[in-house]
């Protein structure tokens, strides 16, 4: 692995491996290590730099994480983010207060110096808050390098200790100059060369399945969707013919779904594939359930049912492959540092306790983006590497409530009427990822004179780049219109259209 790159210690944020990414976006390596890892561990990396990541503790709670080790022994530029700033500041002796007013979301600061960290952005910018903590301004050695309205030190450096801390997150593309500014303080002051490439990505994790897998066979769970597909060519390639690949159809899918999936996995994977109709197994299992997390682990629990069984009878396999990527491993629990669990994703927090597979995630560490980069260098078309996201869980985590075949029957025309329109309006490419949700009341509502008393759908389409965080779409206002009147008239049973404005954070992509 190359040296010369940044190593990452993690204290817990979302966005840690969001970090990772741009790093490597510039094709500069790095390495996320836990917020307990030693001078040893770190100096193993040979970098030439460090950032300490957000988290959700705060600097004044007892037993909040703290620095490792004597960082600045190292002599390497420093760069804290969010949590990781006022960790240093603690640190450098400065004050940390509860702020008067907390920062989440959209702010925007004002910078003292086009040069540094700043070089190349504008004065006044917009980042990403999310803090309720704050630096003292009132400090000797304290180098303000920028403010916000609520915060005195939005930004600020330590020169003496090559430390340069930023209250906001530069990884989300909410921060417009964000990029810019990891650029500064990878090339301008730590240094830092162009040393890796999707090419050493795939070495690399061929060499890891091979190294984890040994001698053993993996069974591997494919949906049709990018992460599968390219979860199972890249263990294809590292074990050949002890691969054997599961397409099991949930009943939650949408319209067409299963022939599609079915068609173009046989197009692309050499390995043995077997087709699975277990819908009716997960309607029974889903009966009466209406809590999101009891979904999700119900669902994530006949899965693997299904490929023991599946197991046994074609086996034996000492491994389970998935395509899970790394924004549904830190939603669902920590993955390196003291982070939240959003929500459990059911190939990751769904898992049994029991289960008899070990774990082969070639993708845990990625992002959809670059899951699509290594897609389109293992030869995948453009037809699957394209396609937007769709959960494991399907539709039975866009229907609220207790799912039924009579809802599913509901949501699956009006979603093949919304899919079916963005690509009539050319506006399928443009959108990152599009879903109609199935809310669990009715509404009163008039067709041909009478009253009607059917089911709200609510339609949402978001733009992201790794689905850490996602806007909403401004879709046209004609077509908005044209699809509700298109769902509500081939639909009966749906009497009303909404169209979801929330971004993430603070809600999520997916409404369950």
């Amino acid at each position: 692995m190359p040296s010369g790159g940044i190593v990452i210690l993690d204290y817990g944020s979302q966005f840690t491996q969001l970090i990772a990414r741009r790093i490597r976006a510039r094709d500069v390596f790095s390495q996320i290590l836990a917020c307990t890892a030693t001078r040893e561990d770190v100096l193993e990396f040979e970098p030439r730099g460090i950032i300490l990541s957000g988290g959700p503790s705060s600097v004044r709670e007892e037993g909040a994480p703290r620095l490792p080790f004597d960082i600045w022994s190292l002599g390497l530029p420093v760069l804290g983010i969010c949590y990781g700033m006022q960790l240093i500041a603690l640190e450098a002796g400065f004050e940390v207060v509860e702020a008067g007013e907390a920062e989440y979301g959209y702010a925007s600061i004002t910078t003292r110096s086009g040069e540094g960290l700043f070089r190349d952005t504008p004065t006044e910018q917009q980042v990403w808050m999310s803090h309720g903590d704050k630096v003292s301004a009132d400090e000797k050695n304290l180098e303000v390098l920028a403010m916000s309205d609520n915060s005195e030190v939005a930004a600020f450096a330590v020169p003496d200790r090559n430390a340069y801390c930023v209250q906001f997150h530069p990884e989300v593309h909410h921060t417009t100059h964000g990029a810019q500014i990891l650029r500064n303080f990878l090339f301008d002051i730590c240094g830092c060369e162009p040393n890796w490439s999707a090419g050493d990505i795939i070495d690399q994790m061929v060499a890891e399945i091979r190294k984890t897998v040994g001698q053993g066979r993996v069974i591997c769970g494919v949906s049709g969707g990018v992460d599968s597909a390219v979860a199972a060519c890249l263990i294809d390639r590292a074990i050949g013919d002890r691969l054997f690949c599961v397409f099991v159809d949930n009943g939650l899918l949408r319209a067409g779904e299963a022939e599609n999936v079915v068609e173009l996995l046989g197009e692309h994977l050499t390995a043995p594939l077997e087709f699975v109709d277990a819908g009716d197994r997960f309607l029974d299992r889903l009966a009466g359930i209406t809590e999101p997390e009891e979904k999700r682990r119900r669902i994530g629990n006949l899965f693997i049912e299904i490929f023991e069984e599946v197991g046994d009878k074609n086996g034996p396999f000492e491994f389970l492959g998935q395509g899970t990527l790394y924004p549904d491993r830190i939603e669902s629990s920590s993955t390196g540092g003291p982070s939240d669990t959003i929500k459990t994703h059911h190939n990751v927090g769904g898992l049994p306790e029991d289960m008899k597979f070990g774990l082969v995630e070639p993708l845990g560490l990625l992002f959809k983006d670059e899951v699509r980069e290594i897609g389109y260098a293992l030869g995948l078309p453009d037809r699957q590497l394209k396609r937007h996201p769709f959960p494991g869980p399907g539709l039975g985590v866009r229907i609220l409530g207790e799912v039924t075949r009579e809802r599913l029957d509901l949501l699956r025309q009006a979603d093949k009427i919304f899919i079916d329109g963005l690509h009539q309006w050319n506006l399928y490419d443009d959108v990152w990822q599009a879903l109609v949700v199935l809310l669990p009341v009715r509404s009163v509502g008039v067709m041909g004179d009478a009253r009607t008393y059917g089911h709200p759908v609510v339609l949402r389409a978001v733009t992201s780049t790794d689905g850490m965080t996602a806007d909403w779409v401004d879709l046209p206002g004609d077509f908005l219109k044209e699809i509700s009147n298109r769902i509500i008239n081939a639909v009966p049973g749906i009497n009303r259209v909404a169209y979801d404005i929330s971004s993430k954070p603070p809600s999520t992509i997916e409404w369950e």
